[in-house]
Formats: structure tokens, sequence, C-alpha cells
């Protein structure tokens, strides 16, 4: 419960701050790597859109109640405290964008480039409930650079790696991933086996 109230709050104070102080696509230099970009999606993790929004919102729900769900089931039969944790973060953080497309559409004005969003504007939300954006604002431009032009194909392109912006919520989402498949993959069968005993 600890690590899904501190994570939740976090992924909540920084796209509330971020949202209410910035102008949409401002930058925050850091350091030549490290960037505080604020943008919005409409789709998945790391700003990836596949379908539509409102089909999106509900998928994310349904998959937050199930994954709450199982989260139940593996506390009760006593796995291992970090695979719990594990899939605390990736419930927390699918929890922390569900909030912003439920939301933050009724909840804020929009962020345009010449206008900082206010929290409850008195003409409204600039989208319906279900319909708000997912605001992000992690740029990590590690490698800015262009691809030699002797290479086939890609040769005198510009190329950025990593260059998905992303937030806290999708952080930690990867993380409980990342950990959960080189640390606790022999749980994985057991948290299977409790999921077929449903």
């Amino acid at each position: 419960m600890t690590t899904i109230l501190s994570v939740l709050i976090i992924d909540q104070v920084i796209k509330v701050w971020i949202k209410t102080h910035m102008y949409w696509h401002e930058s925050i230099r850091v350091t030549d790597w490290c960037y505080i970009y604020f943008t919005e999606n409409n789709g998945m993790a790391f700003g990836m859109e596949i379908i539509g929004k409102l089909f999106l919102t509900t998928f994310r729900i349904a998959a937050v109640v199930a994954i709450a769900y199982y989260l139940y089931r593996f506390i009760r039969h006593g796995l291992k405290t970090g695979f719990i944790v594990c899939v605390s973060l990736i419930l927390t953080g699918a929890l922390g964008n569900i909030i912003d497309s439920v939301f933050y559409g009724v909840l804020f004005s929009e962020s345009t480039h010449a206008q900082i969003a206010t929290f409850l504007p008195k003409g409204g939300g600039y989208a319906p409930l279900l319909y708000g954006k997912v605001v992000d604002m992690f740029y990590f431009p590690i490698i800015d650079t262009t691809w030699p032009t002797w290479m086939p194909f890609v040769g005198g392109e510009h190329f950025i790696f990593f260059s998905p912006i992303f937030n806290f919520a999708d952080a930690a989402i990867s993380c409980g991933i990342i950990a959960m498949l080189l640390f606790y993959s022999r749980y994985l069968n057991e948290s299977y086996q409790l999921i077929k005993k449903k």
C-alpha cells in the first residue's frame, strides 16, 4: 500500500505542477541529455497512439481493476515481497495515467504555446470526462547525432537515442516490468497458477 500511495502522489504532484507552471512544449534544460519537456498525449505509455481514446481509457480502467484483483490474491497467497512491489509499481503507473485520462480534461483548461493551464477554470475544462490527455515531461536524448553518410538507408539522417517523452507513471510501469523479469521470473509461473485457479 505504501508503494502504491507514494508512487501515485509523486506522479500526480509532478503532473499538476508541470500542467500549471509550463506552456505546452516548453522545455527546461537540466543537462545536454536531460530535459523537462512538457507535452501531452492521447495514447499509451511513451506517447504511443494506436486506438480510439474512449476505448483506450475504458481498457486502462479494466486492466487496472484486473491487476488490483490479482495483486490482492498474490498478497493473500504470500508471494515474495519484491514481486508484490513490482506488481504494485505496474498497477500504480497504470492508475496514474488513468487519472489524467479520466479527470484532467474536466479539471484543467487547455495548455497551449501561449497559455498555461489553470485548475478548475470558470469556463470548464478542455475535454469531457474520460477524454483527458496524459501529461508527459521527462526527455532523455542521451545520443543526439547524425548517421554517417556511408550507412545504407539511414545515412545523413538525424538520430536520437531514446526520444520518447514519458512521465513518472510510465517509469513505474517500466521499472516494475523490468525488475519482475530480471529478479522474479520464477514467480511469474507461480502467479500464473494462481490466476488459473480463479
